[in-house]
């Protein structure tokens, strides 16, 4: 099968031609429909997240098709659609896992990183964190869900009842957050780079009350904010652009260093904190509530043997919404 690899952080993905997976016992082998891109996917292939020590193939916005089940699985069957988040496995033992917080488990393997993941043709998923989809899903257009979706909608329950919400950084995540805001009756703030009318546009397109650049103040002070560019400078803008009591949160898994910033910023209450990975429930949620808002993913597909192209895109900053990869 055709794989994408990252064979050294840094360097571009390589084409491989490697065998199809083998699905242990609670595998699910799925063929590829459609595998999103999202910028953790930019942070293995450039070496921001620690080197494996070992070729790895990326993609965890992953829809498939189920065309062979391993022999400990019940309740699904080739033919079956399914998603496949970052996600891939956890212990199910630890005080994390015990207390719901699965998200968090030390042990917890990622898919498209300890798994390989959805930059090939076929890929092999436990079959207990790959979520049934039905088969009237657009693959393509679906594929965002599984984790520009899933990560905003945790970030967007973390930021909790905002009724003037920051997204900063107007990409994958941030335009289906702005959905999931708009329907909850939430007014957006959009911050881009600066100068990007095109995103600016995109923002208020999709509802947003307010679009403008990251190193602007709103105008008026905001409930809360979420951070989806990994920009570290971001954070002290954000708690700036928040009134007392406020929250901010950032979304990614990886930022670039957070400035030295006065204790003035945080004080009066305001809360600043992460979302780390997803769990299992967020995935049920987000997809319960995806055909009710709806949400409507803006995709720009690539064949498979463009990753190169879809991640030099996502670096830049030339994408509206989201690039998503497609055998």
């Amino acid at each position: 099968m055709l794989a994408m690899t990252v064979e050294r952080p840094g360097a571009p993905l390589a084409a491989r031609d490697l065998p199809v997976p083998e699905p242990g016992p609670d595998d699910v082998l799925v063929r590829v429909l459609a595998c999103g891109v999202c910028r953790t996917d930019l942070h293995v292939a450039d070496g921001d997240l620690p080197s494996l020590g070992r070729p790895v193939v990326p993609g965890h916005e992953i829809v498939g098709e189920i065309v062979r089940c391993g022999a400990r699985i019940t309740g699904r069957a080739p033919g079956d659609r399914v998603g496949i988040p970052w996600l891939g496995w956890t212990c199910g033992r630890c005080a994390y896992c015990r207390s719901g917080r699965e998200n968090l488990c030390p042990s917890a393997r990622f898919t498209g990183y300890h798994r390989d993941g959805g930059f090939a043709e076929y890929a092999a998923a436990d079959a207990r964190y790959a979520f049934p989809l039905p088969r009237a899903l657009d693959p393509v257009a679906s594929a965002p869900l599984l984790c520009a979706g899933l990560i905003g909608y945790r970030a967007w329950r973390m930021a909790g009842d905002a009724r003037r919400l920051g997204v900063y950084g107007f990409g994958a995540a941030g335009h289906l957050v702005a959905q999931m805001a708009r329907d909850a009756g939430q007014q957006v703030f959009a911050f881009v780079r600066p100068g990007d009318r095109e995103a600016e546009a995109f923002a208020r397109g999709l509802g947003a009350t307010w679009a403008g650049p990251s190193d602007a103040l709103p105008p008026a002070p905001l409930d809360a904010a979420i951070l989806f560019a990994p920009v570290g400078a971001l954070v002290p803008a954000a708690l700036r652009a928040v009134g007392p009591g406020g929250t901010v949160v950032c979304g990614g898994i990886h930022m670039s260093d957070l400035p030295s910033m006065p204790y003035a910023l945080l004080w009066g209450e305001r809360v600043l904190r992460s979302v780390a990975n997803l769990t299992r429930a967020d995935g049920e949620a987000l997809l319960a509530l995806a055909p009710r808002v709806p949400l409507r993913s803006t995709v720009r597909p690539y064949p498979l043997r463009e990753a190169n192209a879809a991640l030099d895109d996502l670096r830049a900053g030339r994408l509206e919404g989201a690039a998503v990869l497609v055998p």
